[in-house]
């Protein structure tokens, strides 16, 4: 009978060690199919991520303000929103960045006016296109060696854009200081041969638009861009002894634009770079950075 319990006993403890093995292995193959199952779900994140990756516009532009601006906290947010981020290659000259738009280098370039922009593609056989008007630049008269407009001496030398339209600015707002007088014709193709009247007989010292601002303490005056004036550490607002109106129609030809190839006036990447230059932030943004000196015209 003893030996019978004592079975019996073994027998039911091997039972139960079974049946709590079986929980136990039951237990951790639920554990294994909710972590498999969490590692799955996991996955999609992942791809999303990918797929939410910014794609880059690549603008050309010149230093200031244009580049400030692009590289503003108000447009990289604005792309940012859009799906874009932006890439801006600077450039100190006026020719390059056309040229490496029409070759598709950039997307787009942010420097020049109209204007200008009508005398290149003429004189290039290019079609690039304007886009969007941005911001207005007063052309300024800086002091050189010469303190004052009144203090100009005869045959004084002063140094303005030898480019065709901003040239023909210069000239117009020396005519508006009465240090000269054009033909009655005078224009956007106006040049020093429109000269009527001289009476200081000021020497009108020729040269490319960047280097206007580096030769100022060499001549008694200069006309300066404003882009190229802010680069050296002027403002129009706060230096010049004369400055363009920005209510004038100079304001409105002059405007500064965004400029793309021929064909890509429509494409997403213009789309979102449009919008986001010419947001409500990037306009607050000019305003308190440039306190006049660069005027938002959208």
């Amino acid at each position: 009978m003893k030996k019978m319990k004592i079975g019996s006993l073994l027998l039911a403890a091997v039972l139960a060690g079974a049946v709590l093995a079986g929980c136990g292995t039951k237990e951790n193959q639920t554990e294994t199919t909710a972590a498999s199952e969490s590692t799955v779900g996991e996955t999609p994140a992942v791809e999303t991520t990918a797929q939410t990756e910014l794609v880059e516009i690549v603008v050309g532009a010149t230093i200031e303000p244009h580049a400030t601006i692009l590289n503003s906290d108000a447009v990289k947010n604005a792309l940012a929103e859009q799906g874009f981020t932006i890439k801006v290659v600077e450039y100190t000259d006026y020719i390059l960045p056309n040229v490496a738009t029409e070759d598709g280098s950039l997307d787009a370039n942010f420097f020049q006016h109209v204007p200008y922009l009508n005398d290149y593609n003429e004189k290039n056989g290019t079609t690039l296109k304007a886009v969007a008007n941005v911001h207005f630049e007063p052309l300024g008269i800086y002091p050189g060696k010469t303190a004052t407009l009144d203090a100009l001496a005869d045959g004084a030398q002063v140094a303005v854009p030898n480019d065709v339209t901003n040239e023909a600015r210069a000239l117009l707002l020396l005519e508006k200081a009465g240090l000269i007088k054009l033909g009655a014709n005078a224009g956007l193709e106006t040049t020093v041969k429109d000269i009527t009247e001289n009476p200081k007989n000021l020497e009108i010292v020729e040269m490319e638009a960047a280097q206007t601002a580096k030769v100022l303490q060499d001549v008694d005056i200069a006309i300066i861009n404003g882009n190229y004036a802010l680069s050296n550490g002027l403002s129009a607002s706060e230096n010049a002894l004369l400055v363009e109106d920005v209510n004038s129609e100079a304001a409105n030809t002059f405007a500064n634009i965004i400029v793309v190839k021929e064909g890509n006036e429509a494409t997403d990447k213009t789309k979102a770079l449009i919008e986001a230059i010419t947001s409500e932030e990037t306009k607050a943004f000019i305003e308190e950075k440039w306190q006049g000196a660069v005027v938002p015209v959208f």
